[in-house]
């Protein structure tokens, strides 16, 4: 079913990015990423390659618009083709509290929400049949911690363009989005990592655990097979069932303070 796609990843030289490029590669995907980290960004590439697949980093900012034109050209001239396009790049500048500027909000609407629009437009006469669109959200979009505004405010905005994207692109590409909750990514930045997280952090989660990598990718590789083609304009959140729980004073030893 995967062998020879085309997968365009990006953000794909470190975290949840690194997983999702790696896991398109195992089921026999041929994978381009973009990424402003030059030296990640290669050593993935040469794992890639090392590891049979047909790959292409492109180094370049998601906030620029001739990084996109360069990237989707190169993408376009090496595959001739795109049949998956993971929107995976964001950033975080904070909000009001730490002085998130005018130009730091908008940067990072650039990366997380313009970006993944343009990309879109860019790739669209070469999207091939049963092609899919998936765009990684956070649960951020729903719920929040203080001072993640332009986070959060990215997010949200970039589900809403989800579903804007699926009913503009209806019976050409299926469009849908992941949110992940707490993902410890951190083997997809040092290799000897090894996850501690106290029991208490791990069993708040409904899930008893918390996320990785991989199972973002997972959903990300059913969201992309033909078979669940029915699923269009959706998000599926992936939180270990944490955004369901309802917590009051009193709860689970919390107390609410002043």
């Amino acid at each position: 079913m995967f062998k020879d796609k085309v997968a365009v990843i990006t953000g794909g030289a470190l975290g949840i990015g690194r997983c999702l490029t790696r896991e398109f590669a195992k089921v026999g995907c041929k994978v381009a990423f973009i990424d402003i980290n030059k030296k990640e960004g290669v050593h993935n590439l040469n794992y890639l390659l090392e590891n049979d697949c047909d790959a292409l980093f492109y180094h370049g900012d998601l906030a620029k618009e001739e990084s996109l034109n360069e990237f989707a050209s190169l993408v376009i001239k090496k595959f001739e083709k795109v049949d998956f396009l993971i929107n995976n790049g964001s950033l975080n500048l904070g909000g009001l509290k730490s002085k998130c500027s005018y130009a730091d909000f908008n940067q990072v609407l650039k990366v997380g929400v313009t970006a993944p629009y343009f990309l879109t437009s860019l790739f669209l006469p070469y999207f091939s049949k049963n092609s899919s669109i998936i765009n990684i959200i956070s649960t951020r979009a729903f719920m929040s911690q203080s001072d993640t505004e332009s986070y959060s405010a990215t997010k949200g905005a970039l589900f809403s363009l989800t579903h804007a994207l699926a009913i503009t692109l209806e019976g050409q590409i299926r469009v849908n989005s992941i949110a992940p909750g707490w993902i410890d990514t951190g083997k997809y930045y040092d290799d000897s990592y090894i996850p501690k997280h106290p029991l208490n952090d791990q069993h708040q989660h409904p899930s008893k655990r918390i996320g990785i990598a991989e199972d973002i990718a997972q959903v990300a590789l059913f969201l992309c097979d033909e078979k669940n083609s029915f699923i269009n304009g959706e998000n599926i959140t992936v939180d270990g069932g944490m955004s369901k729980l309802m917590i009051y004073s009193g709860d689970y030893g919390w107390s609410y303070k002043e």
